[in-house]
This record gives structure tokens, sequence and C-alpha cells, in this order.
């Protein structure tokens, strides 16, 4: 449980990298509800190579966490709370500029990391203020603003593979059957890699069918492979 908060079922906190366009979750962190998101994302960091572009939300940049994730040689995008001061030390034609991030421990500011910062408004949208993102391709011309802020909202689609693994997969109302942390750990796991052979089976259709995964049901696919598992019974694993 959470603080005082107690569960009669086991709980365990899950963090993934997962690739937008497919939905593969290529690496995971699992841990104690206590401990935070951010904590296990750390770990995950080493998993990203140069070409990877690594989308975040406001709740993880911090100095140490991005220059970690930049030294992979990975391209960052992230965004940040709208109190980060970042001052301007370049405008750029395309509306964005040129800024430093600090640690808060750097108090004289001399150990800044250059980052590019893409600022822009959603008109009626819920998130009414303006949404500021911080990148380390600093070229406008390599990845312009208006296409980087469009490319955030690709973010998103993490919240779906969740969905896929913990509403569809497992099925609604349906809790964790381990009762000690090594168990519950194999059977998060358990569901990770069915829902990646799920998703390399319909990247595999999308790739024949020369169409994009998203427009593929990832419901329909389940059952689909749900239906075969009996028949192949009879094969060696």
């Amino acid at each position: 449980g959470r603080g005082d908060k107690k569960s009669a079922f086991p709980q365990v906190r899950l963090v993934v990298l997962a690739e937008c366009g497919t939905h593969a979750v290529f690496a995971a962190a699992t841990g104690p509800c206590t401990v935070a998101e951010t904590v296990l994302a750390d770990t995950l960091l080493p998993r990203l190579q140069p070409g990877m572009l690594l989308l975040a939300d406001r709740n993880f940049p911090g100095f140490d966490r991005w220059k970690a994730a930049a030294a992979t040689g990975a391209d960052l995008l992230w965004r940040v709370k709208s109190d980060v001061v970042l001052a301007v030390r370049e405008q750029y034609a395309d509306g964005s500029y040129l800024s430093e991030i600090y640690a808060a421990r750097d108090r004289r500011r001399a150990h800044g990391q250059l980052v590019r910062v893409v600022e822009y408004t959603i008109a009626d949208h819920e998130d009414a203020g303006p949404i500021r993102l911080i990148t380390t391709i600093l070229d406008p011309d390599q990845a312009p603003a208006a296409e980087l802020a469009a490319l955030y909202h690709e973010r998103w689609e993490v919240e779906g593979v969740l969905d896929e693994i913990k509403v569809h997969q497992r099925g609604p109302d349906v809790v964790l059957r381990s009762r000690y942390p090594d168990g519950v750990e194999q059977e998060v796991y358990g569901f990770l890699l069915v829902h990646h052979a799920v998703r390399q089976v319909m990247h595999q259709a999308a790739a024949q069918a020369g169409t994009d995964p998203d427009r593929m049901s990832f419901t329909r696919s389940l059952r689909v492979v749900r239906r075969q598992v009996p028949a192949q019974a009879a094969f060696s694993p």
C-alpha cells in the first residue's frame, strides 16, 4: 500500500519505455508502490540508444536525469512545469529559443546544460496554460518547433499501452494472484511478454497489409491469438 493506505491485493508500480508507433514495450521496471516513478525511470535510462527520441511528461524532468538520458546519445523531448525559469539565450525564427537548465544545487549557475525550448498553447483544451517543452535537438532546421509540438502529444500513446495491458489483456476487475513480491514481478513480466508478442504479430500483419499498426485493433488481435492458443497445445514451447 501507499502511506497508511492498505490493500487486500498485491500492488506494484510499473514504469515502461514503449515505442509510440507499435506500442511495443521494450524496457520495464517494477517496484513497490512506495518507490517513486522517477526512481524506477532512472533504472531504464541505460536502455536508450542513439537514434531514439524519448518523450516524457512534466513529472520526470530533473537536471541529473536529463544529463544521464542525454549521455546515452538519444534525443530528448520533455515537458517542463510552467514555473521553471528558462532564460532566453537566442531566439529562433520558428518561435523556439535556446536556453539552459541547471541543477538546484548549482546556485551560481556555472554548470548548465543547453536546451531548446518550445512553447505553445492548444485552443479549447482542458490544459489551457502554455505547454513548455525542452529538447536536446538544438537546430531548428533539424526539428522545427511545430513538428516537435505535434510529436510530443504522441506521448499519450503509452497510456493506450497501459490500458491494453491492464484492462483488455488482464481483464477488468482482475487482480494479481501472487501473494509475494517475486511472484507479483513474475506475473507482471508475464503480462508484458504476452503484450509484446501480440503487438509483434500486429506489426507483422500491418507490414504485410501496408498499413499503420495504429489502425489495427488490439482487442480483436488479442481475441484471435487466444483462439489459436489451444491449437498449439501439442507443440513444445
